[in-house]
């Protein structure tokens, strides 16, 4: 059972939120993204853009967002709209496609900064940017880890102010797609306190380093800033952002988990194939014993993320009480069952699983990726035990 599927059949039960229930028009939104993914950007293609720098093409991007593919979290006077009018649900189900047939391109960091732009930006900073994102003309992404990778509330970058801007230095690290990018959410620090600058990536002073990463259809960046001045106008919203920040990284979690899940779908039902074509001693090696536990128990995670990824989902479209809980507490278990269910799906293989020309070793490596991108499993179980005083 797929995500989507899962959505329209359980949802998450109890209070955390209610059943889903897809209407038509989110079916053929489904549909229509999946023939569009087959027709436009297959494997086979995919592959081809590992050795490009962009990884990506623009053209491309204008057609997925044709689809409204960044437009969901946009406000209709700034060209956007959802299907459904839960921009965020509609947001997942686009989101577990690209990870089941493993798309490149900017597809989370645009649709944060959107959300982000969406309820905290001025009229004319929206104006200014909003419709570009909608319509697939710009690239923007969210600067918010630190060189490592982790969560650091906007400490690596400080931005002192001036008169009639800011002056920003520091660093940002693994910054989704900063080498195509136009513009650039940044979290800083002012005066000890968080806040967000969206800024131009040709400002002067704004340095970006293509990193070497685990996934090859996924670009990120170490994005710089030495003495980068900015007017005031460059500030989102107020300084103070953590309640900004928090909500952001929600919408992140919600995205990436659901991506994850489309991974892990992908990887599982490969292996069961594989398990029923693969002979060994006369008999396809899953009628074995041993491989059929295996398989219950990777069914059995399978399952569990996808509920989870439902529940997230919903939750913070809602913006329920139990969000924050629920986003650290289903990122933490999809990041560690990720792992476990990629490296057991390449053991079940055996030697093919090892080869290049294979597509199980691209998917492990999404899996393993989308664990760390927004905090290690082990970083958010930290901050949910701190945000219950445990």
């Amino acid at each position: 059972m797929t995500f989507t599927e899962q959505m329209v059949r359980s949802g998450a039960q109890g209070s955390r939120c209610m059943d889903l229930e897809l209407t038509s028009d989110q079916l053929l939104f489904h549909e229509t993204t999946v023939r569009f993914i087959d027709a436009e950007l297959p494997m086979t293609k995919v592959r081809q853009l590992h050795d490009d720098p962009v990884g990506y093409d623009r053209g491309w991007l204008g057609k997925a967002a044709e689809l409204g593919w960044f437009a969901m979290l946009v406000p209709e006077e700034h060209g956007g709209g959802s299907v459904s009018g839960a921009g965020l649900l509609d947001a997942v189900i686009v989101a577990e496609e690209l990870g089941r047939r493993m798309q490149p391109g900017p597809f989370l960091p645009m649709n944060i900064v959107a959300a982000a732009l969406a309820e905290h930006a001025s009229p004319e900073q929206c104006a200014r940017v909003l419709p570009g994102i909608a319509g697939g003309e710009v690239v923007a992404t969210w600067c918010v880890s630190d060189a490592d990778g982790n969560w650091d509330g906007g400490a690596g970058v400080i931005a002192v102010a001036t008169e009639g801007g800011f002056v920003l230095n520091g660093s940002r690290g693994y910054v989704q797609d900063a080498q195509s990018a136009d513009w650039l959410l940044v979290v800083a620090n002012v005066g000890g306190a968080s806040a967000q600058f969206l800024i131009e990536a040709s400002t002067p002073g704004v340095v970006v380093v293509p990193l070497v990463t685990l996934d090859l259809s996924r670009r990120l960046a170490s994005v710089s800033f030495e003495d980068v001045r900015v007017d005031g106008s460059a500030l989102i919203g107020a300084v103070g952002a953590d309640g900004a920040l928090e909500r952001q990284l929600q919408i992140a979690l919600a995205l990436l988990c659901a991506e994850t899940v489309g991974v892990l779908d992908a990887m599982f039902s490969i292996t069961v194939e594989y398990s029923k074509d693969r002979t060994a001693f006369g008999r396809p090696i899953g009628s074995f014993q041993a491989l059929k536990h295996i398989m219950a128990d990777l069914g059995l995670w399978l399952e569990t993320c996808k509920a989870g990824a439902v529940a997230l989902a919903t939750a913070v479209e809602q913006r329920s009480a139990e969000a924050a809980a629920l986003a650290h507490t289903v990122a933490a278990y999809v990041g560690d069952v990720a792992t476990d269910i990629a490296q057991e799906c390449l053991q079940i293989h055996g030697g093919i699983g090892y080869t290049w020309e294979y597509d199980l070793h691209l998917l492990l490596r999404r899996a393993r990726s989308n664990s760390a991108l927004y905090g290690e499993p082990s970083w958010h179980r930290e901050r949910l035990c701190v945000a219950h005083g445990l």
